[in-house]
């Protein structure tokens, strides 16, 4: 697949701020970056998500690798390994998330949190009372808000970048994450990783 929205131009201080974090521009910026009132209001939501502390950062980083893994968006997939690597979340587990299902690496709380991705990616969604008043009860009202709002901007972010043709610039090539092929969905459809 190949980009369907060409690459706009970034301010060089920006550039030159991710290649230092990152070691390469990430395609979504440089992509919303034709409409740099998207593209700043993007960064600005995104580095806020990264500051919330309510739930626990491998539980939200699952969750957003569920929801690209359902989508179909390897750009998130391949970034968020890489960031499982730097926040020294469990790889093993990182790496299983797409196969969550058959996998045993999972405790009951994040099998709970995969679940809930994936049922809020659904069209239409899926959520049930009880999964909520389970995630509710075990991780409190606060968290719980975070976690679906997390949820949310990964559904957003996975789709546009899929939408845009944005795919995987292989940030997790430098984990060394084995990584899990896809189990077949009820849809029947089967994707890797």
């Amino acid at each position: 697949m190949s980009l369907r929205v060409p690459k706009g131009e970034l301010p060089t201080e920006l550039r030159e701020d991710l290649l230092k974090q990152l070691g390469e521009v990430p395609e979504p910026d440089e992509v919303l970056w034709n409409n740099p009132k998207v593209a700043e209001a993007n960064r600005e939501f995104a580095a806020k998500l990264g500051a919330w502390d309510a739930a626990d950062a491998s539980l939200k980083t699952f969750a957003h690798m569920a929801v690209a893994a359902q989508i179909g968006c390897s750009w998130c997939l391949d970034v968020n390994y890489f960031l499982a690597l730097n926040q020294s979340l469990d790889l093993a587990k990182a790496g299983q998330v797409p196969r969550w299902r058959e996998s045993e690496v999972f405790t009951p709380l994040e099998r709970d949190v995969l679940e809930y991705a994936e049922a809020m990616t659904h069209t239409p969604p899926t959520v049930t009372d009880e999964l909520s008043a389970g995630l509710l009860d075990r991780l409190g009202p606060a968290a719980l808000v975070e976690l679906t709002v997390y949820i949310g901007f990964a559904n957003f972010a996975s789709r546009c970048n899929t939408a845009h043709g944005i795919t995987s610039q292989g940030y997790s090539d430098a984990c060394g994450i084995p990584l899990a092929g896809r189990a077949a969905q009820s849809s029947g459809v089967a994707s890797t990783a």
